[in-house]
């Protein structure tokens, strides 16, 4: 499997705006505890789903990105469909709340009817 892209501001926008699939944009930092416990499930949910895009941006290495969308705390996500922002999900959580929070952007992972 491919690890999750780290996108920066300048293809911000072919990355994420234009994508044909939701996409789920992690914004972090190196120094960021909780953004480091999130990593890992955020790439168990990229191996899982492909019908969602899961990209990061460093927020010390991007400010513009990160000053446009007003993010003052992190780890927050974005949620992106059509170019708009969906959904805003801030702070660490376990994969099956993630999960929970993004909700109709995600197939089930049982598909079996059970």
């Amino acid at each position: 499997m491919s690890a999750i892209k780290h996108v920066p501001d300048e293809t911000f926008e072919s990355h994420v705006l234009e994508s044909e699939k939701p996409v789920l944009v992690d914004f972090w930092a190196e120094w960021c505890a909780p953004c480091r416990v999130l990593g890992p499930i955020l790439e168990q949910i990229h191996e899982e789903h492909d019908e969602i895009e899961i990209v990061k941006i460093n927020i010390d290495e991007n400010p513009a990105i990160t000053r446009s969308y007003g993010i003052t705390s992190i780890p927050t996500m974005k949620l992106y469909k059509g170019g708009e922002v969906e959904k805003t999900i801030i702070g660490a959580m376990s994969k099956t709340h993630l999960e929970q929070e993004m909700g109709s952007f995600l197939r089930k992972a049982n598909k079996n009817g059970i």
